[in-house]
């Protein structure tokens, strides 16, 4: 019995990666929003029932896998050691070596040939953007519900979200970012180091607080009149 279970879970997952492949093929050669359901079930050798079965909507065969990301990024958070802040959880997970980003830096062109189209395929739709923000607004949620219950007697529900909200946006302000690098095709080689050179400084940012951060200077006639005026001068 149980091996007849492990057979049927083995099938049941090289049919949903053979969706998954056929779809990002598809999608990698003619953008997400030109393809339909239909097509990639034809591609794929299965019926469009057989689709939905494994993937409720075609935005679930893009990004069934990177979603899981996110996912991670929370469980992170909830397994941290006793005594860790979660800013310090959350910043090791996310600027930790690997994925893409680490293969591109290592030389694999088959990485960057992914990543570039991975993005390509995102920028160019609309609805695979949406989407984008609305699993990262989901992941927010998440880690804000986790800070609610952890800080229950000494926090407040407001706190937790505001400190979730701001650890979250530096992951999407990298993502952005490695995008923007990516489609305009600067120097791929040194990408993962500067992602991880900007998100340690963003957290080092969200560590001491916003207290002084992008203090408007005062304009220079302002301050050459203050100078006059402390010297017993007329102004200019």
């Amino acid at each position: 019995m149980a091996a007849d279970v492990g057979l049927r879970e083995l099938k049941k997952e090289r049919t949903r990666q053979l969706i998954a492949d056929t779809a990002w093929r598809l999608f990698a050669d003619r953008g997400f929003d030109r393809v339909s359901v239909a097509e990639v079930a034809r591609d794929a050798e299965v019926s469009e029932a057989t689709v939905f079965n494994y993937f409720r909507t075609k935005e679930d065969m893009f990004y069934f896998r990177f979603e899981a990301f996110e996912a991670r990024l929370i469980e992170a958070a909830r397994d941290r050691p006793p005594g860790e802040p979660v800013l310090a959880a959350v910043r090791r997970h996310l600027l930790q070596p690997g994925g893409l980003l680490a293969q591109v830096a290592a030389g694999d062109r088959e990485a960057l040939t992914r990543l570039r189209t991975v993005n390509r395929v995102i920028a160019a739709s609309p609805a695979l953007l949406a989407r984008e923000q609305q699993a990262i607004a989901r992941a927010t949620d998440a880690l804000a519900d986790l800070l609610v219950a952890e800080t229950a007697r000494s926090g407040n529900p407001v706190t937790a979200h505001v400190a979730a909200n701001a650890l979250m946006g530096v992951h999407r302000a990298l993502i952005d970012y490695t995008r923007r690098r990516i489609l305009a095709d600067d120097d791929p080689g040194r990408l993962a180091a500067d992602v991880r050179r900007l998100g340690a400084r963003a957290f080092t940012l969200l560590e001491h607080g916003l207290g002084d951060y992008a203090a408007r200077k005062q304009p220079q006639r302002a301050r050459n009149n203050t100078h006059h005026v402390a010297r017993g001068l007329p102004g200019p």
